[in-house]
């Protein structure tokens, strides 16, 4: 978990000091920074689903108000994701699959988009992935109510991560778990609905927010499965036939919980679904089911381990030169590797043990020793007994009294009564092997020696596991020009720093400015010193203590009065709202584009991406002319 997260984190602290903030990072930041009461009473007209996000963002602004604190929380958020995606692969498979998993989801391109990004989105996905995590544990004979209460917190920050229910029931379904689950699963989701439906009401009232989005199309999902496996076709092409290969392990044993049938669920469910809906009333953005993304890791991680253990038993069983030779047993004894990994070696008639865990090494001839999965009574003997804690146990031959224990990777015990010790670096093991760096070598001159896991490391093959993460950070590197354009502020839809620092050049104390649309205020709302003095042409009341996101304007009538008494304005505009391309819904913004184009003549502009900064001159002719003065009286 540690690995994944410190490269999330170091990918999104990287350049955060882009510069300059675009439209919603500027929302965020101009509304987190209004007093408590008044978010509230924006959250009554507009927001109302990134109104717990506003509450968030208060107190952290309080802290210093600029866009690198604004964008630190989706940083952390980030980062937590990609721990808890590294926690459900190793929950799920194995430890070197939650390695890979984090460590995927920290280098894909769209994590690191959002992770720079003041948004909620980045804390969403944090909060889904630590719901899916407690699912599992849910599943798995824990309790509910703490994934409900996660969950429900997520859904407040946004909505549509109610969606994960419907995954969460897909993976119930695919691992055909029994009643209880069943149970659990539905209360739970009906304690988030009712929890949900007093932001869903409201916000059903603010629809008209999302009315600029339209229709889902084959092209939007393609987009985003690009996004979620990697943009460049190498990378996607890996990974698409890694997961391909995943989907093998979709179902496993009844009631078991495969890591292809949790995150392929949580990667497919939501998009899915929200573009189904779509189709009838518009709502897919694809950061709005940004936290999907940590199901592609899961599923992708898992080929790679299928295909791992695949070319494992591929490979040709090739007799150690140096380091395994097989170790002295008696006839018919085996060395033998179950599961992660399983050695026996010498015992009495009848010795047996079990140990539930990653690694066991036991000693027994002919017994019929298992490596299930927990704690192990000890080796065969009278009175023997021992004790395993952490991934590894080794213990020695049997003997009365004998036993020992090491917490950590791997314990090794000699027999004699209450004999005990640690070893370190190089272990010894009974009949004369002995385990160095994590290898298993055997002794030479054994009869009968299976041999399945000589020259093998004891803790689930690290060379694989290396070989994985070595694979990550070449897509890394492959990918790495991209991340790097993605730092570019004018890669974002506007650059509001950029819009004031060309505002500032060009437009002087006391010169009148008019915004078109309204929502360019952000500019001045965002960087008050760009505009500081100048003379705001349309408003008549501010964003804050009105309850709205760029304040009130000025009726039809009363802005048509207000421009016949200008010679001159400056226009803080969109381009293509300016040039016809589009037509405003609201009266006020077609009636600001309808004088400048019949009163108005262009003249000085600096344009920065898709804003102008233009000034506005009315011709000579179509001045207003002063009234006449009356003829003076003739002298006689």
């Amino acid at each position: 978990m540690g690995v994944p997260a410190l490269v999330m984190l170091a990918l999104g602290l990287w350049r955060l000091d882009r510069g300059g903030m675009w439209r919603d990072e500027a929302v965020s930041f101009q509304v987190g920074r209004r007093t408590v009461p008044q978010i509230w009473l924006l959250l009554h007209e507009v927001d109302a689903v990134h109104g717990l996000y506003y509450l968030l963002l208060h107190p952290v602004l309080a802290v210093h108000p600029d866009e690198v604190v604004l964008r630190l929380p989706s940083v952390c958020a980030a980062a937590g994701t990609a721990a808890l995606v590294a926690a459900l692969g190793t929950r799920l498979a194995r430890p070197r699959v939650g390695l890979w998993a984090g460590l995927l989801y920290a280098v894909t391109p769209m994590a690191g988009h959002y992770a720079q990004e003041g948004r909620s989105y980045a804390l969403v996905a944090a909060g889904a992935t630590a719901a899916t995590l407690l699912f599992v544990r849910a599943v798995r004979g824990g309790s509910w109510w703490p994934y409900g209460a996660v969950l429900g917190l997520t859904c407040w920050l946004h909505e549509f991560a109610v969606l994960l229910l419907l995954a969460h029931a897909v993976s119930l379904a695919l691992a055909r778990t029994g009643a209880r689950a069943w149970r659990g699963w539905g209360c739970t989701a009906a304690a988030t609905a009712l929890a949900l439906l007093p932001m869903a009401l409201v916000s059903r009232e603010q629809a008209a927010q999302v009315a600029w989005l339209r229709k889902p199309t084959a092209e939007t999902a393609g987009g985003l499965l690009r996004g979620f496996l990697g943009p460049t076709d190498e990378v996607y092409g890996v990974c698409l036939g890694l997961a391909l290969v995943g989907l093998l392990g979709l179902v496993g044993r009844r009631g078991e919980l495969t890591c292809t049938a949790v995150g392929l669920p949580v990667m497919v469910v939501p998009p899915a679904v929200l573009m189904l809906v779509s189709q009838v009333s518009p709502l897919y953005v694809d950061r709005y089911v940004l936290y999907a993304l940590s199901g592609a890791p899961l599923v992708v991680a898992a080929g790679a381990e299928r295909m791992a253990g695949l070319a494992g038993r591929l490979r040709p069983a090739a007799r150690p030169k140096e380091h395994a030779a097989p170790e002295q047993a008696g006839p018919g004894d085996g060395d033998r590797l179950e599961g992660p990994s399983v050695l026996r070696g010498q015992g009495g008639p009848g010795a047996h043990g079990r140990l539930e865990g990653p690694s066991v090494l036991r000693e027994g001839g002919s017994d019929g020793g298992r490596s299930a999965g927990r704690l192990v009574p000890g080796e065969g003997g009278s009175g023997d007994g021992g004790r395993s804690e952490g991934p590894s146990a080794l213990r020695g031959e049997s003997g009365p009294g004998a036993h020992g224990r090491l917490p950590g990777r791997l314990a090794s015990k000699e027999a004699g009564p209450g004999d005990h010790g640690r070893p370190k670096g190089r272990f010894a093991l009974p009949g004369g092997g002995r385990c160095d760096g994590g290898l298993l070598h055997r002794r030479p001159g054994s009869r009968g020696g299976g041999g399945r896991s000589a020259g093998r490391p004891l803790s689930g093959l690290p060379a694989v596991a290396l070989a994985g993460v070595l694979a990550v950070g070449l897509s890394l590197l492959h990918q790495f020009p991209l991340l790097q354009q993605d730092r570019d502020p004018g890669r974002r839809p506007d650059d509001l720093g950029a819009i004031s620092r060309a505002a500032a050049r060009e437009v002087g104390p006391g010169d009148p400015v008019l915004f078109v649309p309204a929502s360019m205020r952000n500019v001045a709302l965002t960087y008050p010193g760009a505009l500081r003095g100048t003379r705001d042409v349309a408003l008549v009341a501010g964003a804050a203590e009105t309850g709205t996101l760029y304040g009130r304007e000025a009726g039809v009538a009363e802005l048509r009065r207000r421009l016949a008494r200008l010679d001159r304005v400056w226009v803080v505009g969109d381009r293509r709202l300016l040039a016809g391309r589009w037509a405003p819904r609201p009266p006020v913004e077609r009636a600001k584009v309808a004088v400048l184009w019949q009163e108005f003549a262009g003249r000085e502009e600096a344009v920065r991406g898709g804003v102008t900064v233009r000034l506005y001159v009315r011709p000579v002719s179509a001045r207003p002319r002063p009234p006449s003065a009356p003829p003076r009286p003739e002298r006689r």
